[in-house]
């Protein structure tokens, strides 16, 4: 009876034993996943970005494109550390604290037995993370060349955009190795397309009007550009202020630069006569002279306006960001807008006059310095519109962005017709569906050499251009 009674109580020990240990094992995995300590094969639970966090997913592939698992990948940065274990059925993620720079880096030794690691391969990539999306980085094994750079996509809140979706005029749809397109590609690179158009007409309808009131190509309307996108930037990301607020102050800071500079240097040089060919070269020097001064603001990298990742919207067959369909409205919105105001407006069809014949504007009783100093004005604020509506679609802007577009706004006014409004923006819708399209056939680094191509065919077949008249050249 007594080793009965000594062995029950030892019998239920150990079951209380092993209970508590399972309790506790339980309780040390939940909160080590809820908490931050996660084991390297939990890891590689599906990660759900959100406004203040970003993902890191991550792939190894052999020389066959089957995925490896059993690797090690090991994701560094920003003050974050998380080791990654490569599984099956789907990529091992980490969910990071927010936006900035991670390395990822794959462990040689953790690779199964089998699966050989080629004499140039990657193991390491410096990525960008954005809250709100998730970037992708793939090791690819068994290869002589090193694996390209890794891509990020996603939309806010985790949900993943289409690869088709660009964030910059020629990023997306490139052309297949056998030739062939398909057609969403081409519904989606003509809503680019059309995209780009309108963004371009923003600002080549400015260029157009100084043009046909002064005779004077600007070649500082570039920076115009640029400065309205760095204005935005800061306003709104560095001052903090509303992106409403922002913009508005965007538009009065760029219409502004237009009255000082027509106030100091425009209208003293045409008081003395100066020959166009001579304030041409101002405006070169004034180009240079405001780069580097925005520049010395930003510095040389590129600058996001807004730092979450944009959402997606589908609407037929196109799907553009949200930003992309807004600032589409705007652009036409705007447009609309300045027709009016020439074709409506006493103001307008004054400055159609000085355009067509400024002797006799001026003969008539029209005010032409005035007029002049209202088209610099209405300019430089379309300008600035055009480069802060471009930042926010593409996603970053850099000091050398409007010196980029210049050679496609001035394709633009010479296919539409130098000094007409209208004509500009015909032009520049034509340029933006010839820019974007033309990747459904051509490397995307040739997407702006088919501007140049149309503006050299138009000087040569039709120099007046669409809307233009032959006795304005010359």
């Amino acid at each position: 009876m007594t080793a009965v009674h000594a062995t029950a109580p030892t019998r239920i020990g150990r079951l209380a034993t092993v209970l508590v240990a399972t309790v506790a094992s339980f309780l040390a995995v939940f909160l080590g996943t809820t908490f931050g300590a996660t084991p390297a094969h939990s890891a590689t639970a599906p990660c759900a970005p959100d406004d203040q966090t970003a993902c890191v997913a991550v792939v190894v592939l052999d020389a066959s494109n089957s995925p490896v698992t059993g690797a090690t990948v090991m994701v560094e940065g920003e003050g974050f550390t998380q080791e990654l274990q490569t599984a099956e059925g789907q990529p091992a993620s980490a969910t990071v604290p927010g936006a900035g720079t991670y390395v990822v880096t794959l462990d040689v030794d953790s690779l199964p037995d089998g699966v050989a690691l080629a004499e140039e391969a990657a193991t390491e990539f410096t990525i960008r993370a954005q809250t709100g999306s998730t970037t992708r980085v793939a090791f690819r094994l068994g290869e002589s060349e090193a694996s390209p750079a890794p891509t990020a996509t996603g939309g806010a809140g985790g949900e993943e955009t289409d690869d088709t979706v660009a964030d910059g005029p020629g990023t997306a749809a490139e052309p297949r190795p056998d030739g062939s397109v398909t057609a969403r590609q081409f519904w989606q690179q003509l809503g680019s397309g059309v995209r780009f158009g309108l963004l371009l007409a923003l600002a080549s309808v400015g260029l157009s009007l100084i043009y046909g009131t002064t005779r004077l190509s600007s070649f500082s309307h570039g920076e115009q550009v640029t400065l309205g996108a760095v204005s935005a930037f800061l306003f709104v990301n560095v001052l903090g202020l509303p992106l409403i607020v922002g913009a508005l102050l965007t538009i009065l800071v760029c219409g502004a630069t237009g009255w000082a500079q027509d106030a100091g240097i425009w209208k003293p040089l045409r008081r003395r006569g100066t020959p166009v060919v001579q304030m041409m070269i101002v405006t070169i020097g004034l180009s240079i002279a405001l780069q580097f001064l925005i520049q010395l603001f930003i510095g040389a990298g590129s600058v996001r306006i807004l730092t979450t990742n944009p959402q997606s919207w589908t609407v037929g067959p196109f799907t553009l960001t949200r930003a992309s369909w807004i600032s589409m409205g705007i652009a036409l919105v705007v447009l609309a807008a300045v027709a009016w105001f020439l074709t409506r407006t006493r103001i307008g069809q004054a400055t159609r006059a000085v355009s067509d014949n400024p002797a006799l504007a001026s003969a008539t009783g029209i005010d032409t310095d005035r007029i002049v100093r209202i088209v610099w004005i209405l300019a430089t604020a379309l300008a600035g519109l055009g480069g802060m509506l471009y930042g926010l679609v593409f996603g970053t802007t850099n000091w050398m962005m409007g010196m980029q577009m210049l050679l496609l706004m001035f394709a633009a006014v010479t296919l539409g017709g130098l000094g007409t409004a209208f004509g500009a923006l015909i032009g520049s819708m034509v340029i933006g569906l010839v820019v974007e399209l033309s990747n459904l056939f051509l490397p995307s680094d040739l997407r702006y050499a088919t501007a140049l191509v149309i503006l050299i065919l138009v000087l040569l077949l039709r120099p007046q251009g669409l809307l233009g008249r032959r006795e304005r050249i010359g």
